[in-house]
């Protein structure tokens, strides 16, 4: 009986120190801050606010009807994995960004949810994700190999610093603040804000807005805040701060932004508000039966698109990083044979291949078809 008593004792305090270190681990101000004060005044005027959390258009379970928490990650930690990962680097065609032309419009994939873009004379920044893990711990989330192609040294002044949503995989701490010198003004939506006050950003500096809400500066580009069909939190407290896509315009332009999100009206609702779109950058991967509602299926993906009324899509949400138990190269894939025979054009640019948009169409070579026969040529 002593010695069970010593057991359960040294248990108890374990777990103390346990739960300790993870209380002094989360104090760190890379995982951000909730919102307060004025800023949580003005969004509980918002009519997306309800209950203390923000909601979607639509209801969105974030599992499929009888799944749970539980039985989720249990599938996601012990079921079987099929090629998660490439076997041989990816390959990148890293563009000097700083060179491009302002005078002509231009977008580079940075892998996963980053994209850099030249509009209307204006550098634009979205989603943002240099580190080589996109997660709160470093041997979580890793990135393939041959994807860690940009730092923050490589970007020029940035414009306009887009945000999505508050996301690892979206939102990384030592890229923003890597970047912080460079940037001029961040756009996000309601919420997102407290996690660059608590950064260190001039709240001046950074625009919050509501979804169907834009932000019209000189020179002639809106940024419209729209709707996505997603949730938002970096740690255990959801949906605190908005999730948004977002429409770049401009006189010559328009561009669409997915962000994260499963499939929706939505998007039929945007293609009729703006007329269609040049070019949509849409979600496509990191996507499983028991989520199916939080992120689309990339035939969801080439949907949208003809929804969205774009003239051409450019899928990311893959080719980085693995979150989801589908191969690694299977959105791609995918979403090929999705497009055929659509009205639109899909673009699929090597990790750091500028796309000059306006430019005579070309086609676009499988590049992730040639990586595992690389691997098997080694």
């Amino acid at each position: 009986m002593k010695r069970l008593k010593k057991m359960l004792a040294a248990l108890l305090i374990g777990l103390v120190a346990i739960a300790f270190g993870i209380g002094l681990y989360v104090q760190q101000p890379k995982f951000g801050a909730l919102p307060q004060g004025a800023r949580l005044e003005r969004i509980r005027s918002s009519p997306n606010y309800v209950d203390g959390r923000f909601r979607n258009l639509v209801p969105t379970p974030q599992l499929s009807e009888g799944n749970n928490t539980a039985s989720v990650w249990w599938y996601f930690l012990f079921a079987k994995k099929e090629r998660l990962a490439p076997t041989a680097p990816i390959p990148t065609r890293k563009t000097d960004l700083k060179a491009l032309d302002k005078g002509r419009d231009a977008v580079v994939w940075l892998g996963h949810s980053s994209y850099f873009l030249l509009l209307g004379g204006r550098s634009i920044l979205i989603d943002p994700v240099f580190s080589p893990y996109a997660a709160p711990v470093s041997f979580a989330n890793r990135a393939f190999a041959g994807t860690n192609v940009y730092t923050a040294e490589d970007m020029p002044v940035i414009d306009y610093l887009l945000i999505s949503h508050d996301h690892w995989d979206h939102l990384d701490y030592p890229t923003v603040m890597a970047l912080k010198p460079k940037i001029r003004r961040v756009v996000c939506g309601l919420g997102v804000g407290s996690h660059f006050e608590e950064w260190g950003f001039d709240e001046k500096l950074v625009h919050e807005a509501d979804w169907f809400t834009a932000l019209e500066p000189e020179g002639g580009l809106a940024i419209h805040v729209l709707p996505a069909r997603h949730f938002s939190g970096r740690l255990l407290t959801r949906n605190k701060t908005l999730w948004t896509s977002f429409a770049l315009v401009t006189p010559e332009r328009r561009i669409f932004y997915s962000g994260d999100g499963g499939y929706g009206p939505h998007f039929r609702q945007i293609g009729e508000m703006f007329g269609g779109f040049d070019l949509a950058i849409m979600e496509n991967g990191q996507y499983d039966r028991h989520w199916p509602y939080i992120h689309m299926l990339p035939e969801e993906a080439a949907q949208a698109t003809e929804e969205l009324g774009a003239a051409a899509l450019l899928p990311g949400h893959a080719g980085r990083f693995a979150i989801a138990n589908h191969p690694w190269d299977e959105p791609f894939a995918r979403v090929a044979r999705a497009s055929q025979d659509k009205r639109y054009r899909l673009l699929t640019p090597l990790i750091g291949e500028a796309v000059e948009l306006g430019a005579p169409p070309r086609e676009f070579p499988r590049w992730w078809e040639t990586v595992e026969q690389a691997a098997g040529q080694r």
